[in-house]
């Protein structure tokens, strides 16, 4: 497994882009509307900041909602999402997805509990 990326919600995705473009020279790698949020990917080295932006109600909403902008979650590539899940199982992590699901880019993926990952929101992507 590998750092992929850190999912940032924000009220407005094109202009935190546009900061950290001009901050950091992060460039665009992708963009999209996924699961009711704009969805922009920076890339940053070996990772991406992933910024979400909700347009719908839905959990990116909620968090803004109670948490104003920041970083929802972090998340770790892997090879093999499936043994990914038992492992986390094995080890009596809760899981919030048991079994792995459509994920922005057309990533297969699956979240954590943070109540077992030291209060870190972690979601497993599988490319």
């Amino acid at each position: 497994m590998h750092f992929e990326h850190a999912g940032i919600a924000t009220e407005d995705a094109q202009e935190l882009a546009e900061l950290y473009s001009d901050l950091f020279g992060l460039e665009i790698a992708h963009e999209e509307e996924f699961d009711g949020m704009r969805v922009v990917f920076l890339e940053c080295g070996e990772g991406y900041f992933e910024l979400l932006e909700p347009f719908e109600d839905g959990t990116i909403a909620q968090y803004l909602e109670a948490n104003g902008s920041g970083i929802h979650h972090l998340a770790l590539a892997t090879e093999d999402i499936e043994a990914a899940l038992e492992t986390a199982r094995e080890h009596d992590v809760s899981l919030i997805d048991e079994e792995p699901r459509p994920g922005a880019w057309g990533h297969s993926v699956a979240f954590l509990h943070p109540k077992d990952t030291g209060g870190i929101l972690l979601e497993l992507v599988e490319h």
